[in-house]
């Protein structure tokens, strides 16, 4: 099926694809009675020295103090304009099976990871702090506090490692697919990079770029787990298991109709047109390109599928695709994308330099002490943080204000950026499964949205907006 006829709301869609589509789209109803009763336990997605840290705060009688953990990225990769916030709705999931069972304990114990007693400590294990932070699909810049944790140190410090992971990566195919997106400028993509990456990030990847703006994925774990839609016809394997290609086409076309998309470059791309032509019909669903000159062959093959008559037939194209290849695609009479590579590795960055630093800590009275590292060129800033993105009186964004100790002075065009993701340890769900996917994604297009224009240039340049603390005495100082 062409991604297009899958992905374009205006067209109407053919009894197949709306078997697809609605599968998907009662995804968040369906898809938790398809996970494991018992999902396995995601306590040891840590590192070593988190539980020898936990292990030393017991003893020396620190594990209980409460502080606050705040994850963020330092800077943009590859000097890019924003960043998109993703991975809070896998996190939460992930949260709620941060178990240490028997397998767990016996292996931290048998390995002298941990002592007995720290073990025991283990055993009981419930996250019962705070975390809130950034709406997932919201758009962020240097500093932006993405998420704060409230807990306990014991608690909030052997979540750093499961917390960077999700979302260095899922942030980083998020940013760039928002890129891609961009260039696209309203045609549809496709993520077809589940054999670039490992299994399960390509799963990760598939919902961070339908969260960024992508259409589909071709990774049906995705649709099932996330609600993703998905789509898929078949590869160059289906033209040469045939005798020809025109074969391979009319079996294609008897098998899924005539609004299939055919893979024309398996041999020479005009003979391939010219076949495909005659086993679709005039109605044929879609061609694809998945090789050469892109630029030059897809206009060579939109005059041709004119020339035959097949005017609705649309081009999609592939082969390596990029954000900058696509916005070279953009004077083309091209249809819809596929990419793979380029998404699922971030584009370059695979990851997005996220940290998660202690901030504040209460000392022996109660009250909150604010903390900070300040090693050269990795200085954290200490103390609560209150983010707001500052708006002009037409909604475009004009600066990330970050209120260090207190509320800041109000704007009534500032839009507040926390919201509540655990609340004393009670997990908020409407951020997860299908419909945190659906809500997340909808959040990205209105955030994007209030961006300057100048937010969507794909060259090296400064963050779209700047991002200035304010102290508790009103001064403000630019990132």
């Amino acid at each position: 099926m062409p991604i297009g006829a899958l992905l374009t709301m205006s067209d109407p869609i053919p009894v197949r694809i709306v078997t697809l589509v609605r599968m998907t789209q009662d995804a968040p109803e369906t898809a938790p009675s398809m996970r494991p009763a018992t999902a396995p336990s995601t306590a040891l997605l840590t590192d070593h020295y988190e539980l020898t840290m936990l292990d030393a705060a017991l003893q020396d009688g620190t594990a209980h103090r409460e502080c606050v953990f705040e994850l963020f990225a330092r800077k943009l990769p590859n000097d890019r304009r924003y960043g998109i916030s993703a991975g809070i709705g896998r996190a939460l999931e992930l949260l709620e099976h941060f178990r240490f069972t028997e397998p767990e304990l016996e292996f931290l114990v048998g390995q002298r990871v941990v002592s007995e007693d720290t073990a025991d400590w283990l055993a009981d294990y419930r996250f019962s702090g705070t975390i809130r932070g950034y709406r997932e699909g919201e758009v962020y810049f240097p500093q932006s506090p993405l998420l704060e944790v409230r807990s306990s140190f014991a608690e909030g410090v052997i979540l750093e490692t499961m917390l960077l992971s999700i979302f260095n990566y899922d942030s980083a195919v998020a940013s760039a697919a928002a890129r891609m997106v961009s260039a696209a400028e309203g045609r549809p993509l496709a993520e077809m990079g589940s054999r670039r990456t490992g299994e399960r990030s390509a799963v990760a990847a598939a919902r961070a770029a339908y969260i960024a703006g992508f259409s589909a994925t071709s990774n049906l774990e995705a649709g099932r787990t996330w609600g993703v839609p998905t789509m898929g016809t078949a590869a160059h394997a289906w033209t040469l298991l045939h005798e020809d290609e025109r074969e391979a086409f009319a079996a294609q076309v008897a098998a899924l109709g005539t609004d299939t998309t055919l893979l024309v470059d398996t041999y020479d791309v005009q003979r391939g047109v010219r076949n495909a032509v005659e086993a679709g019909g005039l109605d044929l669903g879609g061609v694809r390109l998945d090789s050469g000159d892109l630029p030059v062959l897809v206009r060579e093959v939109r005059a041709q599928l004119d020339e035959l008559g097949a005017r609705r037939t649309r081009i999609t194209v592939t082969n390596d695709l990029d954000e900058y290849a696509i916005a070279a695609l953009a004077a083309s009479p091209v249809d819809a994308y596929g990419v793979g590579t380029s998404v699922v590795t971030g584009s370059g960055s695979v990851a997005s330099g996220m940290v998660y630093k202690l901030v504040a800590r209460k000392d022996d009275r109660g009250d909150w002490v604010p903390v900070a590292k300040a090693s050269p060129g990795k200085a954290s800033v200490g103390g609560l943080k209150y983010p707001v993105r500052r708006r002009s009186a037409h909604g475009t964004a004009t600066g990330e204000l970050i209120s260090v100790g207190g509320l800041p002075v109000g704007d009534e065009d500032d839009r507040p950026l926390y919201v509540d993701f655990v609340v004393d340890g009670a997990v908020d769900r409407t951020w997860t499964g299908p419909e945190g996917v659906r809500l997340a994604r909808e959040h990205r297009a209105s955030a994007v949205a209030e961006l300057p224009r100048t937010a969507m240039r794909l060259g090296r340049g400064e963050p779209a907006i700047g991002t200035y603390y304010i102290d508790e005495r009103g001064a403000t100082t630019r990132v």
